[in-house]
């Protein structure tokens, strides 16, 4: 559905960028897998999880989105073989680990957009893919704060964007500074159970590995077992996980979307992970006065961070979205077989739900 960290005005057409050439690999022997969403979701660390992992080599920039943004379809082989292998492998794996069994990365974007990741399967059929979920009444507004640190939104207070979403639908009232306004869909996004249904259609139910946020934070040691498993890498022990982070804000909210979304997304005021996404070209080194220019903007940052306001969604909101929600959770807890209906709180139309699949 979107890219939560591209510049899609950044994106080149991949049959240009076959023709230029780019950075040369040679093709990894490791098997490929891929953190594929929910945003929100706990894929950070599902990411430490693997990166941990000492059979795992895992992409420099946690996520690249590319198979989202570069439409390989079309290519022959041997083209689609030379585009990913310059411009994918080159770029986020320079470096793979001679003893590394699998290479992985974690881009929440293709969840939504399953068809683009048919590519990954013709070059690795045995490719798996971990699906993370997570109570919509929890992501949503948890993807709002981050959207709003991000500086592709702008309207502070949740329950106001929530009723934006049929404006912005219509291509009305969307920041200048969002990179794709399909991001500020929060009830599109939150249809989980849709858009795991599609991707376990597209790519196969067996390739793919659901991790419950809940399961996450009562029992990561299982979690951590069940995805190794699944990866079928060796038994390692658990990695220590570093506190959970408080949600971030901001003190200035013009000065953070000019750090965090600056017209040119390629200049060195947008960071240099930020650039590394967007841009196809090799990695240079930073002149003198750019690496001045990024301590500055680093401090920047720093100064500008504030702890996040907790986010209050009004009683009336919570039961219009699970309302909204019910039959998508009820799909979700079919697909995976697993009973959500704490999610659902009181709902009214809960128990109608439930007695249709019946």
């Amino acid at each position: 559905m979107y890219a939560t960290e591209m510049d899609m005005s950044g994106r080149e057409d991949i049959e240009d960028l076959v023709e230029a050439g780019g950075r040369q690999a040679a093709w990894p022997t490791q098997r490929f897998a891929c953190i594929v969403g929910a945003p929100r979701c706990g894929t950070t660390t599902l990411s430490r999880l693997m990166r941990s992992h000492p059979a795992i080599s895992f992409s420099s920039v946690k996520e690249p989105h590319f198979f989202s943004l570069a439409d390989l379809s079309g290519l022959s082989d041997d083209a689609l073989r030379q585009a990913v292998a310059e411009h994918y492998v080159a770029r986020y794996f320079p470096d793979i680990e001679p003893n590394a069994q699998l290479i992985a990365e974690g881009s929440v974007s293709y969840l939504y957009a399953p068809e683009r990741l048919l590519p990954v399967l013709a070059l690795w059929p045995d490719a798996k893919f971990v699906i993370a979920v997570r109570d919509p009444l929890q992501m949503i507004p948890s993807l709002h704060r981050r959207l709003l640190y991000q500086g592709d939104e702008t309207v502070e207070d949740f329950a106001r964007a929530w009723a934006l979403i049929a404006e912005r639908r219509a291509g009305r009232k969307i920041p200048r500074s969002c990179v794709d306004a399909r991001q500020l869909m929060y009830d599109e996004a939150a249809r989980l159970g849709q858009h795991v249904s599609r991707f376990f259609e597209v790519v196969g139910r067996e390739r793919c590995h659901v991790v419950l946020f809940d399961d996450l934070k009562t029992d990561p040691e299982r979690v951590h077992r069940d995805l190794i498993h699944f990866l079928s890498l060796p038994t390692v022990p658990m990695p220590e996980l570093s506190a959970r982070r408080e949600s971030r804000g901001y003190r200035i909210a013009w000065l953070q979307r000019l750090l965090k979304r600056p017209p040119l997304a390629r200049t060195v005021l947008a960071g240099e992970k930020f650039r590394r996404r967007v841009s196809s070209a090799p990695a240079r080194q930073p002149s003198q006065a750019a690496r001045a220019v990024m301590r500055a903007r680093k401090s920047l940052v720093r100064w500008n961070s504030a702890p996040a306001p907790p986010v209050s969604v009004p009683a009336e909101l919570e039961r219009e979205i699970r309302n909204l929600l019910a039959e998508d959770v009820l799909l979700l807890s079919t697909l995976i077989g697993r009973d959500l209906r704490h999610w659902l709180g009181g709902l009214s139309r809960r128990d109608a739900a439930f007695e249709r699949a019946a």
